[in-house]
């Protein structure tokens, strides 16, 4: 790295309809695992940062939550949260999935894909009444003919709140490095605001709740709505070096909690066995997982669980 005066640092939120590829993007800029990524959508519940270097650069990615029309509190405040992630950076990407976008115009597109389409109309229509210029990217460009990925581009520049074009995979990388350039040439200078082995700014209690809560939608996503959470009730660093780690799996009906207890409890053993490992590796140390299931109606207004993912509870 060269001197500190020509160091450069700052702030780069990736918005995005659910599932458009948020997390997978900030794993692939980072290099590592900071957000979790699985079939459910709308996973990414607080703005988590990872850190990404590019020569003399540190982007601190902001990975907001899905924007999407709120009915509910939980909802509200997660929108809330991701809209303040981008007011607030240095450059924003507005990551849109193409193949999905290109597939509701036509005749065999299928209701996700229209809601995908949908939501991003909704980013579309507050970046224009915000007034702000940001990146497009197109993700998901695997396979999909240059023709309709240009005539896309085209359609979405011609709305006004995009400066440049980016099309990439953030599955197989490519075309993320010169994203990722970008960004980097778009940071303030300014000394770097993390140490340079740092690749995340998530509180562990909270990383360690979401590597759990992704066990649980990998293993039950069909059966069990989208209407759990996990919270870490405790965090133990014990003398022997090992982390001892209590954690509860909140349900919304007693009918739901059977299904994460599977018969016998396999499928919450499943689930602790998973989260251990990933956490093990992470941590780098023993982890001592313990794991109950709780049937709360009304998890959804607990103040407790707002505050651990810094979402604001009374927006």
């Amino acid at each position: 790295m060269t001197e500190t005066q020509t160091q450069r640092a700052g702030f780069a939120a990736i918005i995005g309809a659910p599932n458009a590829g948020k997390s997978t993007l900030v794993n692939r800029l980072t290099g590592t695992k900071v957000s979790i990524v699985t079939q459910k959508v709308q996973t990414t519940r607080f703005p988590v940062r990872g850190i990404a270097l590019h020569g003399d650069a540190q982007i601190v990615l902001v990975d907001t939550p899905g924007f999407f029309t709120p009915p509910r509190r939980l909802d509200r405040a997660m929108v809330a949260s991701a809209w303040g992630g981008a007011d607030e950076a240095d450059a924003v990407v507005h990551l849109v999935d193409a193949a999905s976008h290109i597939a509701a115009q036509g005749k065999d597109g299928t209701a996700a894909d229209r809601r995908s389409a949908e939501d991003t109309e909704t980013i579309v229509s507050a970046l224009q009444q915000s007034g702000k210029k940001v990146i497009l990217a197109l993700n998901k460009i695997d396979g999909m003919r240059r023709d309709s990925l240009l005539a896309l581009s085209q359609q979405l520049f011609e709305t006004g709140v995009y400066d440049e074009v980016f099309m990439i995979s953030a599955l197989s990388g490519d075309g993320v490095d010169d994203l990722k350039a970008r960004l980097a040439g778009m940071m303030p200078e300014g000394p770097w605001l993390y140490p340079e082995d740092q690749s995340a700014d998530v509180p562990l209690r909270v990383l360690a709740a979401e590597i759990t809560r992704e066990k649980v939608y990998l293993r039950v996503h069909e059966e069990l709505p989208y209407s759990a959470a996990v919270e870490t009730t405790s965090f133990e660093d014990r003398a022997d070096g090992s982390a001892r780690i209590e954690q509860t799996i909140y349900v919304e009906r007693e009918s739901q909690r059977p299904i994460v207890l599977g018969k016998g409890g396999q499928t919450l053993k499943w689930i602790g066995q998973k989260a251990r490992e990933e956490l093990t590796g992470l941590l780098d140390r023993p982890v001592h997982l313990f794991l109950t299931v709780k049937v709360d109606p009304k998890w959804q207004d607990s103040r407790a669980l707002y505050a651990q993912f810094g979402l604001d509870y009374d927006v």
